[in-house]
This record gives C-alpha cells, sequence and structure tokens, in this order.
C-alpha cells in the first residue's frame, strides 16, 4: 500500500468514525451543555436510565428487531432455498428482482409504499407494522447471506443422508441445518440491526405508542442536544457494534467451515 493510499485510507475512516468518537467522549461530559467540556462523569447515564419514555422506546425497539429478524431469517431461508434448489422455474427473474429491491431502492420510497399499503388494507399502524416493514426490508439480505452459503454447501452430505434412508425432513433438520446455522445466525443478526437502526421506514409505517428508540432520539435532536441523548447514542453504537462483530464472527466461522 502506497504512502498515498494509507493518507486517504486515514482520512476516509477519520471521516467516518471521529464524530462517533466525539459523541463518545462527550456522553460522559459532566456538563450539561454539550460543547463545553465539565469533567468526566457518568451522571447521564444514571439520568438515560430513569428516562420512562426512551427505555419504553428502547424496548419497542428490542422487540420489534427480534420479531422482524426471526421473520425475514425464516423467509430469507425460505427464498434462498428456492432460487438455489429449484433450478429455473416460471417467474424466477421476477421473484428475485421483488426479493432483492428492498436492498437497492432508497428507504423513503420503501417507507411510502408500506405506508399507503397499510392505509389501502385498513390495517392500524403500530408494532405489528414496523415488524412487517422491517422484516420485508431485511429479507433480501438474509437470502444474500444464507444463499452463499447454499452454494458451497457439499450436496453429498444430503445424499450420503438420503441413502442410509432418512427423508427430506430428517435430512434438513439433521444435516442441512447445522450447516446452515452459521449463515442463519449470521442473517438474523444482520436483520436486526438493520431494524434496531431503521429511522426513515419506521416514521412512515408507525403510529400511537409505537416510537422506536431511533425516532425518540430524533425528535428529542430537534428540540436541541443534550449530553443524555449522546449516552442513548453511546449504547446504541455500542449495541449494534457488539451485533455486527458477532455477524462476522459468524461469517467468518461460516467461511472456514465451507473450506474444511
Amino acid at each position: 500500500m502506497t504512502g498515498f493510499n494509507r493518507l486517504a485510507l486515514t482520512l476516509g475512516l477519520g471521516f467516518l468514525y471521529a464524530p462517533i468518537a466525539v459523541l463518545v467522549v462527550y456522553s460522559f461530559n459532566d456538563s450539561r451543555l454539550v460543547t463545553v467540556w465539565g469533567g468526566f462523569s457518568t451522571r447521564w447515564y444514571g439520568v438515560l436510565l430513569n428516562d420512562g419514555p426512551l427505555l419504553a422506546s428502547a424496548l419497542v425497539s428490542l422487540k420489534v428487531a427480534c420479531l422482524s429478524a426471526a421473520i425475514a431469517a425464516t423467509l430469507g431461508t425460505l427464498a434462498a432455498f428456492a432460487l438455489d434448489r429449484h433450478g429455473r422455474f416460471t417467474g424466477r427473474g421476477t421473484f428475485t428482482g421483488l426479493l432483492y429491491a428492498p436492498m437497492v431502492m432508497p428507504e423513503v420510497i420503501t417507507g411510502l409504499s408500506l405506508l399507503l399499503l397499510f392505509v389501502g388494507v385498513d390495517m392500524e399502524r403500530g408494532t405489528l407494522t414496523i415488524v412487517i416493514a422491517h422484516a420485508t426490508f431485511g429479507i433480501g439480505f438474509v437470502a444474500v447471506v444464507v444463499g452463499a452459503r447454499l452454494n458451497g454447501l457439499d450436496r453429498s452430505l444430503e445424499e450420503a443422508a438420503a441413502d442410509l434412508g432418512a427423508g427430506p425432513l430428517r435430512v434438513f433438520f439433521t444435516v442441512t441445518l447445522p450447516l446452515l446455522a452459521p449463515s442463519l445466525a449470521a442473517g438474523f443478526l444482520l436483520a436486526f440491526t438493520l431494524s434496531l437502526d431503521d429511522l426513515v421506514i419506521a416514521s412512515f409505517v408507525s403510529g400511537p405508542g409505537a416510537t422506536t428508540l431511533p425516532m425518540r432520539l430524533y425528535s428529542q435532536v430537534r428540540l436541541g442536544v443534550n449530553p443524555e441523548i449522546n449516552a442513548a447514542s453511546t449504547l446504541l453504537v455500542a449495541a449494534i457494534s457488539l451485533v455486527v462483530l458477532g455477524a462476522s464472527w459468524l461469517s467468518a466461522r461460516r467461511g472456514r467451515t465451507s473450506t474444511v
């Protein structure tokens, strides 16, 4: 790597992560003014733990993320199986395009489309609609992760189990599913992270009593930034970082397993 490339990489990473580092540092600021350093303190984390509405929003986000990730992992896995195991079938191109469209479509368009759908079917907006929206958004990502593992799966193991008398369901649960477990977990964590971090789509499809944590933070930031918001954002960044690291570890494990 040349000196210019190192400089470009350093500047790029600094541009991306320096604001996050500043946010984390100032979450431990004792002063109420976010731009004035008043000494090291964890007081704002204590204030955060006593903020009922913010904690309620965090609970809603966790519930939505878990449910939507579970749905996305299930449907995304089935979609990956349909594309990998059934070869060419009528409507395959359309199915593939519809599956991956939410991944490349602007979130504003996705949120608006889902809003019009829920209004059209006269569905009351709330936690359920956010779960459906986030699951729709995450299915394609899970399908990509699981599909990549299916492409490299050794089919001879499944064929050997079938030759020994195992039925299709038993082959799936005793052979195929354990081999797919790392990719399933990675897909679940990826869908979980996308749901936990989403603001735009949730803003379109949410309703009364269904305010997620990013929505709550955004509404408070519009009135002014305070150290409590820095503390909440720091915890959110830490949670997402742990999930991303977990997904990366599972993906790396999947890669090592596939080479054995």
